[in-house]
């Protein structure tokens, strides 16, 4: 009967870890919903924006601002890497975190200087425990609720970072939202502002794509100063939003998947408690026979 027991308490744990991974999951799909919503709607304004911003630039050259002129040689390479700061969301993290450590060693092996600015507790333990210098941290940010101001203030630094020589680039890594089921890693400059690429392919010219004509009131050179630091703030912020979304779809699916491993488990849990009532009863009933045939003998 102890191992009866034993299983009735094991399919008991089991069934109230499921109560947990079930109520993870719907809270993940709740707050997916408003960060998905708030994704779509600024992702088409972020892609319009540098496209605008690259025609400007182009026409402008790289003399029209120095965040626009990259540096003769790169010894400074600073990251901003976008994690969460609670796990529990399958390999969301590690994927991150991987594509941050291939990222180091390439720029290692090039004798370069890099320096990391965290948002979530995850990046920043990755980098507390490989000992990189971490110059800024933000943490309960990423998966929560946030407003554009906490990437213009992470922009403000690394943009007085860069013209003052402390940084030589600046990348950020996140999370690109695809789908509930699919979220890669994705790696971005943001500083200097990276030419705009035009598709030049062997395409007929009838459907090659062109960039629109903008015409500017004031000069592109005075709409640069003004833009070039906004665009900025804006593919931080867009990354965050990504990141974000991400992190709730990787919850979720998480948890799905973990409560579909909870019934399997109180399946097999299940009839391993049948088997065992069932020789218990089975090794009563032999005991009882025997005694009686004992006493008929």
């Amino acid at each position: 009967m102890a191992r009866l027991k034993d299983v009735k308490i094991k399919i008991a744990a089991v069934q109230k870890t499921k109560q947990i991974t079930k109520a993870m999951n719907m809270v993940a799909a709740s707050k997916l919903r408003g960060a998905q919503t708030n994704m779509e709607s600024f992702r088409p304004y972020a892609t319009k924006f540098s496209e605008v911003l690259g025609s400007l630039a182009e026409k402008a050259g790289e003399e029209a601002s120095p965040l626009l002129k990259p540096r003769d040689e790169v010894k400074k390479v600073h990251v901003v890497l976008c994690t969460s700061d609670r796990g529990l969301c399958g390999g969301f993290n590690s994927a991150l975190i991987l594509r941050a450590e291939a990222f180091l060693k390439e720029k290692l092996g090039g004798n370069v200087e890099v320096s990391f600015t965290n948002f979530g507790k995850k990046g920043r333990d990755w980098c507390r425990k490989r000992g990189i210098p971490i110059a800024n941290q933000y943490l309960g940010i990423v998966g929560s609720r946030f407003g554009f101001n906490i990437a213009s203030t992470a922009g403000r630094i690394l943009i007085d970072g860069f013209l003052d020589g402390t940084y030589d680039e600046v990348y950020v890594i996140y999370s690109e939202f695809i789908n509930v089921a699919k979220q890669i890693t994705a790696l971005k400059q943001i500083i200097p502002v990276p030419p705009i690429k035009v598709d030049e392919s062997s395409e007929p010219e009838e459907t090659k794509t062109f960039l629109a004509e903008h015409i500017c009131e004031p000069s592109p050179d005075v709409l640069l100063g003004d833009l070039l630091p906004r665009n900025i703030y804006v593919q931080i912020y867009s990354a965050l939003l990504e990141t974000s979304t991400s992190e709730h779809a990787a919850r979720m699916t998480a948890m799905n998947n973990a409560t579909k491993a909870c019934d399997d488990m109180v399946d097999s849990l299940t009839l391993a408690y049948n088997k065992a009532r069932q020789a218990a009863i089975t090794a009563e009933l032999m005991d009882i026979v025997g005694g009686a045939e004992a006493l008929k003998g």
